[in-house]
């Protein structure tokens, strides 16, 4: 008996041993687990309150991109350009093709942008059905998603002087007041784009109407060998910017 005694024993004492260590190591695991987590959090807090941490956002009533002071910032070589970008995203269709056009930060990157595009008036899908068929009311401002990167399918942009941007602001402008109607297979986005192109003097594809977005402004970029600068001739093709600013001889709205 005694020696079963003490068999007993020892297995007993085996067993708390064991249990001891295996509480003693899940409690250093958790331990590491809580320490890794307080340094990491720690160190992202001390990340976001950084004054040196850049900050882009884009807020959709204006199409900026503002940049947090404290931070020394390099110029770049495009700073202060003048541009306008011939944009395609997705949609819930075929896409939609626009433009961005204003001018760049110090940085070379996009500051505050003007949108231009045409679509039907109105975030209902009946206008859209209709206007396959007859013209329905268009609006030339921004649409939801042209601010979002994340749904860009395509973009070719180019550079003008500051005197051209003035005359191609202009311009798009008065397409923007003149555009009342958005009928699909006659004069749609694409259409749009395309006579801002041609005003620019670049090449633009014939059938634009009837191309996707994303291909059009593809076609646009290829045509036109991808050149990123763009000098307007004297008359425009045959554009008459002072009968549109009228007889006052003020000049056309600054550049954005």
């Amino acid at each position: 008996m005694s020696v079963i005694s003490e068999v007993v024993a020892s297995e007993s004492f085996a067993s708390k041993s064991l249990i001891s260590k295996s509480l003693a190591s899940r409690g250093f695991v958790a331990a590491g687990i809580i320490a890794v987590t307080v340094l990491g959090t720690a160190g992202a807090a001390a990340q976001a309150r950084s004054p040196h941490k850049q900050v882009a956002t884009a807020p959709a009533a204006e199409g900026s991109v503002e940049v947090v002071p404290g931070e020394h910032h390099p110029v770049s070589r495009l700073a202060g350009r003048y541009f306008v970008d011939f944009r395609a995203r997705t949609a819930a269709s075929y896409g939609h093709a626009f433009v961005w056009y204003g001018r760049l930060n110090s940085q070379g990157k996009v500051g505050l942008v003007d949108v231009a595009g045409l679509h039907p008036a109105s975030d209902s899908p009946i206008p859209y059905v209709i206007g396959h068929v007859f013209p329905v009311p268009s609006e030339t401002g921004k649409s939801y998603g042209d601010l979002d990167e994340e749904y860009l399918t395509a973009s070719y942009r180019v550079y003008l002087s500051e005197a051209d941007a003035k005359r191609v602001f202009a311009y798009i402008r008065h397409k923007q007041e003149s555009s009342p109607v958005w009928i699909a297979g006659v004069y749609n986005c694409t259409a749009f784009i395309a006579d801002i192109a041609n005003y620019m003097g670049l090449k633009a594809p014939v059938a634009s109407t009837w191309m996707y977005p994303e291909d059009m402004v593809n076609s646009l970029k290829e045509m036109n060998g991808g050149r990123q600068e763009v000098s307007l001739a004297p008359e425009s093709h045959g554009f008459d910017l002072s009968a549109m600013l009228g007889s006052a001889g003020s000049g056309p709205p600054a550049p954005k």
